[in-house]
């Protein structure tokens, strides 16, 4: 599991962080990699804090589970019932839909001025006035669309209902209860002992991440923790310690998209898997939950990249007695155009999505939608990687040698595009 994360903490240098693995509460691996702060060359730790981004999801579903334990509300109610000044695109959208991200409200983090406002102090209410006179991106409960909106609007469900602020609640409803004594909502200005700083990667190397107020993701993305505090959680909520067992059924129970409520419940390496990754300035995080093996991954990163979701998924395999080959053990071989030239096409992953294949100066290069394009290295005739993250292009022929389609290897699934045309524009 060492040599795993050091193909990405020292070899890559694509990872900085904390990294916990541990079966039915026995820890197995618990160990900082590289720096909480580079200007001081002050190590990570297993006790070093960091921002948890969308971890912080779960937290306010299960805030919300609570309240209606407690009989505060019904997650079927309309937000109307407890927010009466809502706008009227908002009649239909219930606490259900906030939850599953099938409001069709939109997500205010992709709003054209979010960059510059993001800066800025923002009070719950005044964020929520920020998308609540938008349109529907769609009619509640047809459609998934991941919607930090949701959950913004949620904390401050949580905050009218309860008659407390969000961060009050959770301490004393959740962190206090659970011995999470290294959990919190951050701040810009309070002292954090042990906190990381955030950092961003650069062709010189990492720098100091952008500044983004903390009152800004609110109940979306604003906690921090510690992997050994993450692992009280899993064993908390996993164990029937916070929620009652209809609670957490309802909560782990998946409605679009594999999306329950701050999780996702999926199969990986032909496992379940629950889990939530969370990216925010300067920090990405992976908390995961195989529940067949009660096997908790926590990762940590105060370094911006897409390695921690890469690092879970291996570290679940090899925890599983599985084997890895590691990105750097691949050897690249050399291909003629004339066979590269055999995969040239448009492969459809999905009705929404597709992965183009083109060649360019004696390589193939990959593109999934809305993405920029890659390189692909040929292992064999038929199978490639990609070096800049962790993932295989298969390439399947017909018993005439014609390509039909792909099978795109990446965090544990295995997904087949078809191929639809083999001219690209």
């Amino acid at each position: 599991m060492d040599q795993v994360v050091k193909s990405y903490a020292d070899e890559a240098k694509t990872f900085m962080g904390s990294v916990l693995v541990a079966r039915d509460g026995q820890v197995l691996v618990s160990r900082g990699y590289g720096y909480a702060n580079l200007e001081w060359n002050i190590p990570n730790t297993p006790a070093t804090r960091f921002r948890l981004g969308s971890i912080t999801k779960q937290f306010t579903s299960a805030a919300i589970l609570l309240l209606e334990e407690r009989g505060k509300l019904r997650i079927d109610d309309p937000v109307k019932k407890h927010l009466p000044d809502a706008p009227a695109a908002w009649d239909q959208v219930t606490i259900f839909h906030l939850l599953t991200h099938t409001s069709g409200i939109p997500s205010f983090t992709g709003f054209s001025d979010y960059q510059s406002s993001k800066m800025v102090s923002s009070p719950v209410e005044k964020t929520v006035t920020r998308f609540s006179d938008k349109p529907l991106e769609f009619q509640p409960g047809e459609k998934w669309n991941y919607s930090n909106s949701g959950y913004v609007l949620l904390g401050r469900l949580i905050e009218k209902i309860s008659g407390q602020t969000y961060e009050d609640f959770i301490q004393e409803s959740i962190f206090t209860p659970l011995g999470m004594k290294e959990s919190g909502y951050d701040s810009n200005m309070q002292l954090i002992p042990q906190r990381a700083s955030g950092y961003s990667p650069s062709p010189k190397g990492p720098v100091n991440a952008e500044f983004i107020h903390m009152s800004i993701p609110h109940a979306a993305g604003a906690l921090y923790s510690t992997t050994e505090d993450l692992l009280r959680w899993t064993q908390a909520l996993f164990g029937g310690k916070l929620l009652s067992p209809a609670s957490l059924e309802k909560m782990t129970t998946p409605f679009k998209n594999d999306y329950a409520f701050g999780l996702e419940v999926r199969t990986s390496n032909g496992r379940r898997v629950i889990n939530h990754g969370g990216g925010i300035e300067g920090f990405n995080t992976m908390l995961a939950y195989h529940p067949d093996t009660k096997l908790t991954i926590a990762v940590l990163a105060n370094l911006n990249g897409p390695g921690v979701g890469e690092i879970a998924n291996k570290l679940a395999v090899v925890a599983h007695g599985g084997t890895i080959v590691l990105s750097s053990e691949r050897k690249e071989i050399t291909l003629a155009s004339d066979v590269l030239a055999r995969y040239v096409g448009v492969y459809e992953l999905t009705p929404a999505s597709t992965m183009t294949i083109t060649l360019a100066e004696g390589r193939l290069m990959t593109q999934l939608s809305r993405q920029p394009r890659f390189p692909l290295f040929a292992e064999s005739e038929m199978a490639f990687f990609l070096k800049v993250v962790d993932a295989q292009v298969e390439f399947v022929a017909d018993e005439k040698g014609v390509v039909t389609h792909a099978i795109l290897h990446q965090g544990g699934r295995d997904q087949k595009a078809v191929r639809k045309s083999d001219k690209v524009n």
